[in-house]
This record gives C-alpha cells, structure tokens and sequence, in this order.
C-alpha cells in the first residue's frame, strides 16, 4: 500500500557526520540522543543506522523511546533513559540492563525497592540541578544522596553524574551557564567528599559539546548534530570562525518526498481552495499534492511555502489543507500525476532546507522534525 509521501534517510550521510563527530571530539564517548522518534527520523529505521556507524550508545526521555530502541538495537548497545518512567518502567529498565536518570529521592527509593525485589542491581545516573530547574537533586541533597548509594551498594550502581545545559546555544545565556558549570564541578567535589565517586560523569549536549570543550568529562550527548543540524546559527558562525571555513561539515540525512496526485486547471477570477487565501488573476494551472498540515507540513506554509517539482522550485497557493496542498506549476510545462515533488531536500539545481522549511513555518529545526508524523514511511537510502 502506497504512502502519500515519504522520508529518505541517507546512510552515507550520516556516516560522514559521525566521522566527523569522532573527530571533533575526540577522547571522549558520544551517547547518540534518540529522543524526539529519533528527532523525526524514526527511532527503528536509525538506530540500526547509526549501529552501523559504530554507535553503541543511545539516550532517549522515556520508557517507550527506551522500548523501541531496545527492540532495533543489537544487545551489545546501551541505553540510558533521560526523563519519564513509573514504577513498572524501573523494573522493566533493571531487568533489561537499562540506564536511568535519578533526580528526586521518591525515584531512588523505587529503584533500590525493586532492585532488591528483582534481584539486580540498578544502573542509575544521578542527575544535579545546577540551574536549569527543570529536574536534578539541589546541591544540599548530596549528603543522604551519598548515604543511600553507600547504604545500597548491593542494589544501586552510580553509573553516571551529570546535568543538562540551560541553553548553551547563545552568548546570551552565557552567565547562566557560567554558573552551571560552577555548580556542577561543586556537585562532582561534594561526591568525592563523602567517599563517593561515579563511573563516568557527563553534561553536554550538542551546543555545550561545542562550545564548552572543558565539560566534556567522560561522555558527551550529542543530538541534532548527528542528524546534520547545528544548535543555532550563533553555533554554526562560532564553528566558521574558529577553524576558518565556510561550509558545514554536517550534512543533512533526511529528505521528504511526494508526488503530484492531480493536475487542475483554473480559470482567472476564482479563488483557490478553503476560504478567499487566494485569487487567480490570470489562468492557472495547480498541481495537488497529498501531504497537509495532518502529516507536518504547516498550515502557515498556506501562500508562502515551497516545493520543488521537476527540477522547479514552485510557490504553495491558496490555503494549505489537512490532508493535501496546491502549487502553481503554470509555468512547467510537463508536469503530471505521479512526478516527484519535493517537500525537504535537493532536486536539480535547488533545495528546500530543513532551516528554510522551518523559518517559513516559524519553527525550530528541533519543533519541524519531531513534529513528522510517526506513520510517515522511513526509508534508508
């Protein structure tokens, strides 16, 4: 059964990014943030992808992003759950070998319950606020933090200490994070104090990764990079600058395809779809395409977006619908049912990016892709 359109994943690609992420950072492991259904790529087409690029480490935010990579990922990777889990999700996680985020005692305590009702130990990574105030355990915590990991040796491991970057992204920011990293380094020391010590410590994400090369620790946790996205352009520019280049080593992986469903020719005087979003001055000629904002191309793409159809970049006209859109391809003269029509990606000589798709619509590159619907068919090319 044919979808109305489809996401290509290039394999090639997303080699050359983690080549490249291997590089740039070196002597340091990389965890492969999954989160997001792989930020819009689909969490069991990549993970297999990115195995092949000699990842083994992946994180996501809850117990079911954690499910479906234990169900694509071959049993030698490890995967650490950042965010959501209930109790039966702690359970689940410590009998499968699953890594966990801790930031409150209420999670401690269910971890060394069921560790001891399951017979295994908990692998668990306790995570500081330093001033995100979004999760973590605050400083003065530490004290019965390292009591109960002491206590619990026989059903606890300290696998990880780490915390997460209140917007490393921008300069604006850049207080704020000087006094995450102060706290931080306070938390790491406060540990060691009382005798106590993690396997590994990490705090960046892709942005910090970048930008703050002396919080690197033991491992980093790079998303959007490894897609081929920078954190912002101030990121990007901060790149440029320091290695003196002016083209990204990054290359995008995905792309998003349709293909023309219907050919309509309209008369001059009419208005084009819902409502009066569009008039047609002179004759037109609209090619329709099946994919609408119920599959993640924007309603505030209606009269300002674009595809590209053989070869042609070509405007969105009239109302963007729930399930389909019009362009204008009046001035293509061979366009028919069935031709390729470009939603994100290159065809001849022109692109619609990710950024500009995004810019269009008044999102982030981050908010676009994860919003691509989950039943969008994911192909590896």
């Amino acid at each position: 059964m044919k979808a109305s359109s489809v996401i290509k994943l290039e394999q090639a690609a997303l080699q050359s990014n983690w080549e490249f992420l291997r590089n740039y950072f070196k002597n340091v492991k990389i965890s492969a943030v999954v989160k997001g259904n792989a930020y819009g790529h689909g969490i069991k087409t990549y993970v297999p992808m990115a195995e092949a690029c000699g990842v083994n480490h992946f994180s996501v935010f809850n117990a079911h992003e954690a499910y479906e990579v234990y169900d694509a990922a071959s049993p030698e990777s490890t995967i650490m759950i950042m965010g959501s889990l209930d109790e039966g999700d702690i359970a689940w996680a410590i009998e499968h070998n699953i890594e966990f985020y801790v930031f409150t005692m209420e999670r401690l305590a269910a971890a060394i319950k069921l560790s001891e009702k399951i017979g295994k130990k908990a692998l668990i990574h306790i995570e500081v606020e330093t001033g995100m105030y979004r999760t973590g355990f605050e400083l003065g915590e530490i004290p019965e933090l390292a009591a109960h990991l002491k206590n619990n040796a026989d059903k606890l491991v300290f696998k990880g200490l780490c915390m997460h970057f209140a917007g490393a992204e921008s300069i604006a920011n850049y207080v704020r994070i000087k006094r995450q990293k102060i706290l931080f380094k306070k938390a790491v020391k406060e540990f060691k104090t009382h005798g106590i010590e993690p396997e590994i410590k990490h705090t960046c994400c892709s942005a910090a990764a970048v930008r703050l090369p002396d919080m690197h620790y033991d491992m980093i946790r790079i998303g959007i990079m490894q897609y081929g996205f920078w954190s912002s352009p101030e990121v990007l520019i901060e790149y440029f600058n320091k290695y003196k280049v002016t083209e990204s080593p990054l290359k995008r992986i995905i792309s998003w395809e349709s293909a023309v469903m219907s050919i309509k020719n309209v008369p001059p005087g009419e208005f084009i779809g819902y409502s009066q979003a569009f008039f047609s001055h002179h004759p037109m000629k609209l090619a329709i395409v099946p994919v609408g904002y119920a599959h993640g191309f924007s309603r505030s793409l209606s009269n300002t977006g674009v595809v590209i159809i053989n070869g042609w970049r070509v405007p969105v006209v009239g109302l963007v619908n729930m399930n389909c859109l019009a362009v204008d391809v009046t001035s293509i003269n061979d366009v028919k049912s069935g031709d390729k029509v470009t939603l994100i990606g290159t065809q001849g000589e022109y692109e619609v990016s990710v950024a500009s798709f995004g810019e269009r619509s008044d999102q982030l590159n981050y908010e676009l892709l994860t919003r691509l619907p989950l039943d969008i068919t994911r192909e590896v090319v």
